[in-house]
């Protein structure tokens, strides 16, 4: 992407001498300028310095201005291919995970498009394979590194009021696996390109396996390709969040046209007491 910045510091422009509502926002991630007549619309826009509307709009893609969100300067060629690349891989966990499943419960029922993609946060943001188990792994690393074996006995400092469950497997990995699966296999070669985490970890899937005793996951994946573009845990939790939605969305949609009598719902099986 190159680079057509213009300085991005001190408050946004106003018209006139009229204060702008974002004059009492402090942000070194967005600027504005308001239309003369409307203080409440913007004029120029800039993320990062760079004119949204008037540059990035036709020139960059859309993960491009999600790493530039993120992070004052845009990241390597290489390790922004990387995260496209594991973008493609998690826009849609499918109907087997539990947080695509929970959009598609709340679309079969009539529930607002809204509160289907907050079902799909919701489910998908806990330890087992959503988007905690993400930040937990991400600190795992950044405290034991690679070694799988260290992994195993760390327990991480919890939080003093901890809202999650314990944690009771190594996270990035599938306390229900057996062996790798091959799309795990097959992103790990994809995203490898980049070096780093990635690259130990495709060189090493199986040396994780042995050690934990479960197969890597799919969060673990992402927490490597996070760690290496220097995201944060708190920023990996969040794009996991983020990146997993759009199959969410589209399952909903698919479901809430076909009604509730074509649903797949789960067997259950009732014991009496």
């Amino acid at each position: 992407m190159r680079d057509t910045r213009e300085a991005a510091d001190g408050p946004a422009a106003t018209a006139g001498n009229a204060p702008s509502p974002l004059d009492l926002v402090h942000t070194r991630i967005w600027r504005e300028e308001p239309e003369p007549d409307n203080p409440f619309v913007a004029r120029t826009a800039s993320c990062r310095g760079y004119d949204v509307y008037g540059t990035l709009a036709g020139n960059a893609r859309w993960i491009d201005m999600l790493a530039l969100l993120l992070r004052d300067e845009p990241p390597a060629p290489v390790q922004l291919h990387a995260l496209e690349t594991l973008a493609v891989a998690l826009a849609n966990p499918g109907p087997r995970d539990p947080s695509v499943h929970a959009a598609m419960c709340g679309a079969v029922g009539g529930s607002a498009a809204a509160a289907s993609l907050i079902a799909a946060l919701s489910v998908g943001a806990g330890r087992v394979g959503g988007a905690r188990e993400v930040h937990d792994a991400m600190t795992m690393w950044l405290h034991c590194g690679r070694d799988p074996v260290a992994w195993q006995s760390w327990t991480g400092a919890e939080h003093p009021i901890e809202t999650w469950p314990q944690r009771e497997h190594v996270p990035g990995c599938d306390p229900h696996g057996v062996s790798t699966p091959l799309p795990v296999r097959q992103l790990l070669a994809a995203v490898a390109g980049a070096g780093g985490n990635a690259c130990w970890l495709r060189d090493h899937v199986e040396q994780v396996r042995a050690a934990t005793g479960c197969p890597v996951s799919f969060a673990g994946v992402a927490a490597a390709v996070f760690l290496d573009l220097g995201y944060t845990p708190a920023e990996g939790e969040m794009l996991y969040l983020l990146l997993r939605l759009p199959g969410a969305a589209a399952h909903a949609l698919e479901q809430s046209a076909g009604g509730f009598k074509r649903f797949p719902f789960y067997s259950i099986e009732l014991e009496t007491a």
